[in-house]
C-alpha cells in the first residue's frame, strides 16, 4: 500500500486552534466582568418581591394619608352638612326664613359685583367690606399705639400700676356702644365716632395682657439687669419684650377680635358705608337673605383676620 492511501485512510488530526497571545487577558477580562455582573444582580425572583414590597408600603402610606385627611376633614364637614340640613328644616317650618338655597343664590347676585357706585349710599357689598375693615385698622391700630406701650408702663413700675388699676376696672366693662354718643359729641361726624369706638373697645385687652406679661417676667432677670446696670432702654429690649411677646400677641388677637365683633353694630347707628349700615338698610329693604349672606362674611372676614394674626405670631421666636 501506497504512502497516498495511508494518508487518505487514516487523516492526521486537526491540530489545536490557537488564540493570538495578546487577546486572552482580554477574554479574561469580560468573563470575570460578566461573572462578577451576575452575582451583583439579583435572581428575577427576588427582583420581583422587591417591586412588590415597594409597592406595598406606598399604598400603605396613601392609606395612611388618606385616612388622616379623612380623621381632619370629616368632623368640620358633617357638621356644616348638619347646620345646614337644621337650617332648611327650619326655614320650611318658618316663610319668613329664607333657606340656604335662596341664601346662595342671593350670594352669588351680591358677589357678581361687588365693587358697583350708584350713589353715596348705594355701593357694592366690596366697598362695604372694605370701608369697614380701614375703620376697623384705624382703631385697631391706634389702641396697639396707645395700649402696648401703657401695658408696659404700668406693668413695669408698680406706683403706675396702682394708679391705673382703679381706671381700667372701672371703664372696661362698659359696653362700647355706650362711648357712641361721647364720640358723635366729640368729633361731629359719624366716621371718626365709628373709629373711636372701635379704639376705646380694643386697647383694654392689649393693656391688660402686656401689663400681666410685664408682671410676670422673673425677677431673677430683673435682679441680674440691675446688677450689670442695664439701661433700661436694654432691659425693655433684651429682658422684657421677648418674654411679654406671647401675652402680647395674645391680647392684640383679642382686641382685632372685639374690633370686629363692635364695628357692625357701630355702623349700624352712624351710617354711611360700612358693613352694619349696609345690614340695616337691606332690613329696611326686607331683604332678609342678604342680612344672613352679611352675617357669614362677617364671620369669616373674623376667621381670616384671626388666622393672619396666629400666622404672625408664629414668626416670632419666643425663646
Amino acid at each position: 500500500m501506497s504512502a497516498t492511501a495511508m494518508t487518505i485512510d487514516n487523516p492526521a488530526a486537526p491540530a489545536a486552534e490557537k488564540r493570538p497571545p495578546s487577546a486572552a487577558p482580554a477574554v479574561q477580562a469580560v468573563e470575570n466582568a460578566s461573572a462578577f455582573r451576575r452575582r451583583l444582580m439579583p435572581p428575577e425572583g427576588a427582583l420581583c418581591r422587591n417591586q412588590k414590597s415597594v409597592s406595598a408600603v406606598r399604598r400603605q402610606r396613601l392609606g395612611a394619608g388618606f385616612a388622616a385627611a379623612l380623621r381632619l376633614l370629616l368632623p368640620p364637614v358633617l357638621g356644616l352638612a348638619a347646620f345646614v340640613g337644621i337650617w332648611a328644616l327650619v326655614s320650611k317650618s318658618s316663610p319668613q326664613l329664607p333657606g340656604p338655597a335662596l341664601v346662595f343664590d342671593a350670594a352669588v347676585q351680591l358677589f357678581s359685583d361687588p365693587f358697583y357706585r350708584n350713589g353715596p349710599n348705594d355701593q357694592g357689598i366690596g366697598w362695604n367690606i372694605l370701608n369697614s375693615l380701614s375703620r376697623v385698622g384705624i382703631g385697631f391700630g391706634l389702641a396697639a399705639l396707645v395700649g402696648i406701650p401703657f401695658g408696659f408702663m404700668i406693668g413695669r413700675f408698680k406706683f403706675l400700676n396702682d394708679m391705673a388699676a382703679p381706671i381700667i376696672s372701672l371703664l372696661r366693662p362698659v359696653s362700647p356702644l355706650a362711648w357712641l354718643p361721647i364720640g358723635l359729641m366729640v368729633f361731629k361726624a359719624a366716621n371718626p365716632a365709628a373709629i373711636w369706638v372701635i379704639f376705646i373697645s380694643a386697647i383694654w385687652p392689649m393693656i391688660i395682657n402686656t401689663a400681666v406679661g410685664v408682671q410676670r417676667v422673673p425677677q431673677d432677670y430683673l435682679n441680674v439687669a440691675r446688677v450689670l446696670s442695664l439701661s433700661e432702654w436694654k432691659v425693655f429690649t433684651k429682658i422684657l419684650f421677648p418674654a411679654v411677646l406671647p401675652y402680647m400677641m395674645t391680647g392684640v388677637r383679642l382686641s382685632m377680635g372685639v374690633a370686629w365683633l363692635v364695628i357692625v353694630a357701630a355702623e349700624m347707628l352712624t351710617g354711611g358705608v360700612g358693613l352694619g349700615f349696609w345690614v340695616w338698610d337691606e332690613w329696611n329693604n326686607l331683604k332678609v337673605e342678604n342680612i344672613i349672606v352679611a352675617i357669614f362674611i362677617v364671620g369669616v372676614v373674623g376667621l381670616l383676620l384671626e388666622q393672619a394674626l396666629v400666622l404672625l405670631a408664629k414668626q416670632f421666636s419666643y425663646e
